[in-house]
């Protein structure tokens, strides 16, 4: 059985870095275009982190009561191990996202920009569809590119737009270089439970591509996310580049991934991406501020 800890654990290794990452690059565009606004700032990381913990609750809310979980490699799950009633994370998982619906209101009446309604609908419907409802599309294959384009593009797009009133090339990079290395965590992920998830029925991506195929789209979504990097550097400061501090974290779960690691080894693999993304942005923040010094 699965414990609170063990849970809080293997959240934490795909929570914080996808949800605070985008908003510390959208922040660092901001900054670096004259128009960071911490108050704002501060709101955007509420709406992601709630966001990102809620799509947690719902993946194990609905995997659990779907069975998928029943033979897990990674940290157990609370529904799917028997720690919590699948109606308590169910309720767990909506609380979350009305804690991001209502930092998001916020953040649309101090805009004043309504059209971010929709914006926050679609999220939170993504959020819930991905392993919820009858036919959920993290189950067709289709979690890469919702991670890609909400906790990338709109998380560091959204972010910079709701403190500058704009969306500058960078920021748009910058969405991408998120974006690319939080699908490279969930890649990481699905690749540990493949075996698994084809028997539950969970066609992942990675299900469909074979474990091959799967370990190549690692190595070249983290390459995107170093790409991305550079071409944040090119549209802003060349500061920006000490975002390239991520490639020292990356490079072994790179070698892992190519090196066939399996199971807990690629617990290991996702925890040093999450880590990876994490520097990187940091690093981005650090390049801006001196650029906008």
């Amino acid at each position: 059985m699965a414990t609170a800890g063990q849970w809080l654990e293997g959240a934490r290794l795909r929570t914080l870095p996808a949800a605070v990452a985008p908003v510390v690059v959208g922040s660092a565009v901001a900054l670096w275009a004259g128009g960071w606004r911490p108050g704002h700032a501060v709101l955007a990381l509420v709406v992601a982190l709630a966001l990102q913990v809620g799509v947690n609750f719902a993946n194990d809310y609905s995997d659990g009561i779907r069975g998928t979980d029943d033979a897990r490699v990674g940290p157990q799950r609370l529904v799917g191990s028997g720690a919590a009633p699948a109606a308590v994370v169910k309720a767990a998982a909506f609380g979350c996202f009305g804690v991001a619906a209502l930092a998001g209101l916020a953040l649309v009446v101090l805009t004043s920009a309504w059209w971010l309604l929709a914006v926050g609908a679609v999220c939170i419907l993504a959020a819930w569809f991905y392993t919820g409802g009858r036919r959920p599309y993290g189950y067709a294959g289709l979690g890469e590119l919702f991670v890609f384009v909400f906790f990338g593009l709109v998380a560091t797009c959204g972010t910079t737009y709701v403190q500058l009133g704009e969306v500058p090339a960078a920021s748009v990079w910058g969405g991408v270089a998120c974006g690319a290395l939080a699908a490279a965590i969930l890649v990481a992920n699905n690749l540990r439970d493949r075996a698994g998830d084809a028997v539950a029925g969970k066609r992942t991506l990675a299900v469909r591509l074979g474990e091959r195929w799967t370990r190549w789209l690692y190595v070249a979504l983290v390459g995107v996310g170093v790409f991305a990097v550079v071409q944040v550097a090119a549209t802003s400061t060349w500061w920006a580049l000490l975002g390239l501090v991520m490639v020292v974290l990356l490079a072994g779960p790179v070698r892992l991934v190519l090196l066939g690691a399996v199971g807990p080894e690629l617990v290991r693999v996702l925890k040093l991406t999450g880590l990876g993304e994490l520097a990187g942005a940091l690093g981005v923040l650090l390049g801006c501020l001196v650029g906008a010094l």
